[in-house]
């Protein structure tokens, strides 16, 4: 009976798979596949003619990795695990300049008692010279605030999530920082300062602003309103956002009068809006700003 000979992938199986359990990322590109072919084709004493197609088939066939395809409404990005990975990594493997925001960063700062399905990535916009911006005026802002607004349709679904895309304004990755996440694993994500900013600006990327308040509330004690007014300045917004954070700050009924002062010393030369398209409003005068009735 004849037998039948392992080729140069079967008898550096042992090899291969110790080399992907020893990395400490679990997410490929494909790219990232083909070096890591290449930078230990010789080790593995791999013949010349092997293809990436072949082994990557040859890694299918150890039941450690599978190919995860994201698809975006213009664009479909493919990606290699290697075992068990979380969403949230996933969603990271975009880009690596990318973060986790908004209401995903709610939930990893247990700001929230939801556990959102939607997780929100950013990657921020390049810097663009100035061309001045044009002054503001309470038209303008009345005019904008009563339409819908502008939302990211860059979303793709995963498991039980959807994955939604935004290009942020350019902060230089202001206030990202890495910590644990739910699977023990490092992920970026926005500080807690940075996280209440952001989903003031875009309440509906971060539940609503009654989940938003709620967050200012479970936030007390976990938060410099200093680093808040710091990261503000930095942050330069031609919306007067610092009046909606005082509101937010007072409304909670958690942080002190000097915490709440600190935003009073920017100015407030218009009336302002807590979200878009609100039909029964409510105004506070402290804060010249019109939130919606009943919260």
């Amino acid at each position: 009976m004849a037998v039948l000979r392992k080729t140069r992938m079967q008898i550096a199986k042992s090899d291969i798979v110790n080399t992907f359990e020893d990395m400490g990322e679990k997410i490929f590109a494909p790219s990232q596949i083909r070096s890591i072919l290449e930078e230990n084709r010789g080790f593995w004493r791999l013949a010349t003619s092997t293809t990436i197609n072949q082994f990557v088939s040859f890694l299918f066939e150890t039941n450690k990795l599978h190919e995860v395809e994201l698809n975006f409404p213009s664009s479909r990005v493919t990606r290699y695990v290697w075992g068990d990975v979380s969403a949230y990594k996933l969603a990271l493997s975009l880009d690596s300049a990318a973060y986790l925001t908004h209401y995903t960063a709610v939930y990893l700062h247990n700001l929230t008692e939801q556990i959102p399905k939607t997780i929100y990535v950013n990657l921020e916009q390049p810097s663009r010279p100035s061309h001045g911006e044009a002054s503001l005026e309470q038209s303008r802002i009345n005019l904008a605030f009563k339409r819908a607004p502008r939302v990211s349709n860059a979303i793709t679904e995963y498991k039980d999530y959807k994955i939604c895309f935004l290009h942020g304004m350019p902060t230089g990755r202001l206030g990202v920082i890495e910590t644990q996440g739910p699977d023990g694993r490092n992920i970026r994500v926005t500080d807690v300062e940075r996280t209440l900013i952001d989903a003031t600006v875009r309440p509906f990327y971060s539940g609503g602003v009654f989940e938003v308040l709620k967050a200012y509330r479970l936030a007390q004690g976990k938060i410099s309103v200093n680093k808040i007014t710091s990261y503000l300045k930095k942050m330069d917004y031609v919306y007067p956002y610092h009046q909606a954070i005082g509101f937010y700050l007072e409304r909670s009924g958690v942080y002190t009068d000097s915490q709440i002062n600190l935003l009073r010393k920017f100015d407030m030369k218009f009336d302002f809006y807590l979200t878009y398209q609100m039909k029964e409003m409510s105004y506070s005068k402290n804060w010249r700003l019109y939130y919606p009735k009943g919260l």
